[in-house]
């Protein structure tokens, strides 16, 4: 199958979960309210491209190449992050809905993440020193054996993060949300003091 290398095209308003996106390179490419939900993404290299808008729920993505990609107010519930192509991973998330997604093993140092749903996601083993996590709700997601060194949650919320099997070194937290470190050792505090 001849593969495409697709320039500065912007996308808007198509529903590729039914039609055709050619598989290949797409480089400084805008997709705008596009679907993707359930689509095969596999094999796909996007760089220096923006995802606005769009429902990328349930994409496959084994071996998608994502280099220096943002994306924007979308959704992207179900991913499978661990799956794509490890060389050069960058991408930035803003106002995104993530639920359920996984980054199981990725290296993602100073992702940004930032006013997104993080529910349920999956970061075990993964390193995200000096990652940004700005103004997130991380309830129920899971970090074992995560490097978090210099990581920044001070604006998020509803994180659970187990110090004994984490790297947190010089990380930074807010006072208000101090639970989530402390959960693990079943003690009671106090929030009128």
């Amino acid at each position: 199958m001849k593969r495409v290398y697709i320039l500065e095209q912007n996308f808007e308003n198509i529903d590729f979960s039914k039609g055709v996106l050619e598989k290949g390179e797409y480089e400084n490419c805008i997709f705008r309210n596009c679907n993707f939900e359930y689509k095969d993404l596999s094999g796909f290299n996007f760089n220096d491209c923006e995802f606005i808008g769009c429902n990328l729920s349930m994409a496959q993505l084994v071996g998608t190449a994502f280099h220096d990609v943002n994306f924007k107010e979308c959704k992207m519930l179900g991913l499978q992050f661990n799956d794509c192509n490890e060389f050069g991973l960058s991408f930035k998330f803003d106002g995104c809905a993530l639920n359920n997604s996984s980054f199981y093993q990725t290296s993602i140092k100073k992702t940004i993440f930032k006013n997104s749903k993080l529910i349920e996601v999956d970061f075990a083993e993964c390193d995200l020193s000096n990652a940004i996590f700005s103004g997130c709700d991380l309830s129920g997601a899971v970090f074992d054996g995560t490097n978090l060194e210099k990581a920044d949650f001070r604006t998020s919320v509803n994180y659970s993060i187990d110090s004994s099997s984490n790297k947190l070194k010089k990380a930074k937290f807010s006072l208000s949300e101090i639970y989530g470190l402390l959960y693990k050792l079943d003690i009671e505090i106090d929030k009128n003091s």
